[in-house]
């Protein structure tokens, strides 16, 4: 579980125009004892003002906004705010949204079917180097990236004489690196679950999968599930 300094206290922004997940989200970082509320925008515009004053840690944003993109404050944010932490919460679940916010910047994409109260919980993991995206997003990714690499076509006959000595290689190292449970975690990823289902199969907690994740990310230098998975694939840790 993400704990932070003694008295260390991380700011957020959040840009939305429902009023309903503005005031969920609301009360969710301002009952949380690590976070405050530094600002609100309902617009773009309001956004871009806000993005004149102090850095904020973290800023969540909203993808349709009344006047605009929200991935244009995604981008904004990278040259006013290059230290902080992107977050997207729509309604969009499409791959070309999740690739555009992806590569504008965003460290993570979470889909508004979950429960708001829960955003403390993604921000606190956003902050702690993870990279939070919904369970529907992880799939389709995982799934557009199992397409892409069986339509790859590779030189055969010295890659096939490459593969099994470099797999085996891998697996080697991996088998050092990770442990057993951030293994079985890492399992449990790249077949789509959520960190909730694992948590119920490993019979643990969601912080403590959390805490796995972190691991895994750490030690596999990667920030997110889709890297952590690919990397995992590359090594030889993981088969289909």
């Amino acid at each position: 579980m993400f704990t932070p300094e003694p008295s260390q206290i991380f700011n957020v922004v959040v840009v939305e125009d429902d009023l309903f997940f503005v005031r969920a989200f609301s009360a969710a970082i301002e009952g949380a004892a690590d976070l405050r509320l530094q600002g609100v925008a309902h617009t773009c515009r309001q956004a871009r003002v806000l993005l004149e004053q102090p850095a904020a840690d973290v800023l969540l944003v909203d993808l349709g906004l009344p006047d605009g993109p929200g991935l244009d404050i995604i981008r904004a944010a990278q040259v006013r705010w290059p230290k902080c932490h992107v977050m997207v919460s729509t309604v969009f679940g499409d791959e070309g949204h999740v690739i555009q916010s992806l590569e504008a910047g965003a460290a993570g994409y979470l889909l508004k079917d979950s429960s708001p109260e829960r955003v403390s919980e993604e921000i606190r993991s956003v902050l702690a180097g993870g990279s939070p995206i919904s369970p529907l997003i992880a799939r389709r990714l995982l799934t557009r990236f199992r397409h892409a690499l069986a339509a790859e076509s590779a030189p055969a006959p010295l890659l096939q004489q490459l593969r099994p000595i470099t797999s085996t290689a891998a697996v080697m190292v991996d088998q050092v690196r990770l442990s057993p449970r951030e293994r079985q975690v890492l399992e449990y990823i790249s077949k789509g679950f959520s960190y909730e289902e694992i948590a119920a199969l490993m019979a643990v907690s969601r912080n403590t999968v959390l805490s796995f994740v972190r691991r895994i990310y750490a030690k596999l230098k990667v920030r997110s599930q889709l890297e952590a998975v690919h990397e995992a694939r590359s090594q030889g840790l993981l088969v289909d």
